[in-house]
């Protein structure tokens, strides 16, 4: 057991550290607590992204470095990496743990004790209305433990267990504060984060490498039909604020009325936000009178689709003066769109949101004087509409395709002869025409639309929309089109398909009526082995 006396910048670093790789080996059975049933970010992966960028920031400093400078950084970059609401507050527990131990080099048990928890302080006041069963609540209850812990001067080994002990009390409590987690056999799954988070700061000051730590397994689902998802904020916005020059109070006065869930960090001239809102513009808008924007993700919560970034290496840029700018889920649809003229790719798969800096870099860095924004996806349209905002209307415009098929018809009506107004109005109106569908597999158990769904399931998703699931990709395709109006559907394979399976769901989708002509193309995009565009 650790009972010095003096706690070290090294040894705080060593914890933080601890938490990092507790998340590592947790994140996944941390996701697997979530109620929502496709593929996302999630809470695990949110808080060990957060918590990755502090362990970058942290490993590049000297082991001789004095604790308050190791909090200083640790919180600086939680905030500018943190990522959904569990990773913000999470940011913040890391700025009341780094407020409280500034300015010092090394720190007493009593001391160390008191910046823990004021950093749980800090997570629970990070939110305007908090909400029971939550994070929040496990958090309330860890720093009811810890402070009995210090006024009894113990170390700080035995902080952090009654620390602990505390909170696991309270997250076993979550699942009869909010239906939605009793309903799924669940606690809640940013809680149980937290616990993660001081297990692994625990095992970081033992020394000890951190264990695949216990978490609540998940009940059998009990799935009520005519429990559809009802979002009144439908929309998860974040973003950062640098070179602010505002306070907390102001921020959050500003906000409140555009929605709920809203989280407002502020540390030093940098201000991160979290808010579920109607119309994300309007708060894009106001931040934007405080100073930059950077890091903007906005996210349709009744999709629960997020596109992460990755790089497309040899496409590229065709010269001229209108040039299209376009979304790629994988490489094959990057380079179908590349030969129909894209000028500019941005590649991104079902994972995280393309940041508005990436557009806005590839077009000062282009080689057209003008652009069209083709997003593909829900998620990203406000995102182009915002570059737009920043760059002008005589310089950026956007067809607000919200999936591939959409932006494939867009791109096939492009004409580098008409003028960047003729071009989006043309693109917009076939656009719309267009019909898409596509295929993923359930992650966990779930009513969505009043489809009973399970883990495991093949999801059918028809102009955006979940219509069916079913036990195999051929079963939920003929669900899908057994009644549509089509003669040509074009069938683009992701990157675990094979070309013989398309083939084949190819030859039994043409099956479903003779008058169809199915044709197959390499996608190469992950998460959706299944993307159609029908005509």
């Amino acid at each position: 057991m650790n009972n010095s006396k003096v706690i070290t910048g090294k040894q705080l670093k060593d914890m933080l550290l601890g938490a990092y790789h507790s998340f590592e080996k947790n994140f996944e059975a941390i996701n697997d607590l979530n109620v929502f049933p496709v593929p996302d970010g999630d809470t695990g992966t949110n808080m060990m992204h957060t918590m990755a960028s502090v362990a970058k920031a942290i490993s590049a400093m000297s082991d001789e470095a004095e604790a308050g400078e190791i909090g200083a950084a640790a919180a600086r970059s939680a905030i500018m990496g943190a990522r959904g609401n569990s990773g913000v507050i999470l940011s913040q527990l890391l700025r009341g743990i780094g407020k409280g131990v500034a300015g010092k080099k090394t720190l007493n048990n009593t001391e160390i004790g008191k910046a823990f928890q004021f950093g749980i302080l800090y997570a629970y006041r990070s939110v305007s209305k908090p909400v029971e069963g939550t994070i929040l609540t496990v958090a309330r209850g860890m720093a009811k433990g810890a402070y009995n812990a210090v006024r009894g001067n113990v170390s700080l080994e035995k902080v952090l267990l009654e620390a602990i002990r505390s909170g696991k009390e309270e997250l076993a409590r979550t699942p009869e504060l909010l239906p939605a987690l009793k309903a799924a056999g669940v606690v809640d799954a940013g809680g149980q984060g937290l616990i993660v988070f001081f297990e692994g700061c625990l095992a970081g000051l033992r020394g000890q490498d951190c264990e695949v730590l216990p978490v609540t397994p998940r009940a059998k689902v009990q799935i009520q039909k005519g429990e559809p998802l009802d979002l009144e904020y439908p929309y998860c916005t974040e973003f950062i604020v640098k070179d602010a020059d505002v306070d907390k109070q102001t921020v959050s006065k500003a906000l409140e009325g555009m929605g709920n869930s809203m989280i407002v960090a502020v540390v030093e001239d940098i201000v991160k936000v979290h808010i579920h809102t109607k119309h994300p513009g309007d708060a894009l808008n106001m931040a934007q009178t405080w100073g930059t924007l950077h890091d903007i993700k906005i996210e349709n919560m009744r999709d629960q689709h997020e596109n992460r970034l990755f790089t497309a290496e040899d496409i590229q840029p065709v010269k001229h003066g209108v040039g299209v700018l376009t979304v790629a889920a994988g490489d094959g649809i990057a380079k179908i769109m590349h030969e129909m003229g894209a000028a500019e790719i941005i590649s991104g798969g079902q994972s995280m949101n393309p940041p508005v800096e990436e557009f806005v870099n590839a077009i000062e860095n282009g080689t057209c004087e003008q652009y069209i924004i083709l997003p593909n996806n829900k998620n990203i349209v406000l995102a182009a509409e915002q570059v737009r905002k920043l760059l002008g209307n005589s310089k950026v415009a956007y067809v607000p395709t919200t999936n591939m098929a959409q932006g494939l018809s867009a791109l096939l009506h492009f004409d580098a002869t008409r003028s960047m107004y003729e071009n989006t109005v043309i693109m917009t109106k076939e656009a719309k025409e267009t019909a898409s569908g596509s295929i993923t597999v359930a992650v966990r158990d779930s009513v969505v639309n009043g489809i009973a769904i399970h883990e495991g399931d093949y999801l059918g998703i028809l102009n955006d929309k979940i219509v069916c699931n079913g036990s195999s990709m051929e079963e939920v395709l003929q669900k899908m089109l057994t009644d549509g109006d089509y003669e040509l559907i074009s069938l683009y394979y992701g990157a675990d398909v094979t070309e013989e399976q398309a083939e084949k769901l190819a030859a039994e989708v043409e099956e479903l009526n003779d008058e169809w002509e199915v044709e197959t193309f390499y996608g190469g995009q992950p998460l959706y082995p299944i993307l159609l565009a029908m005509e």
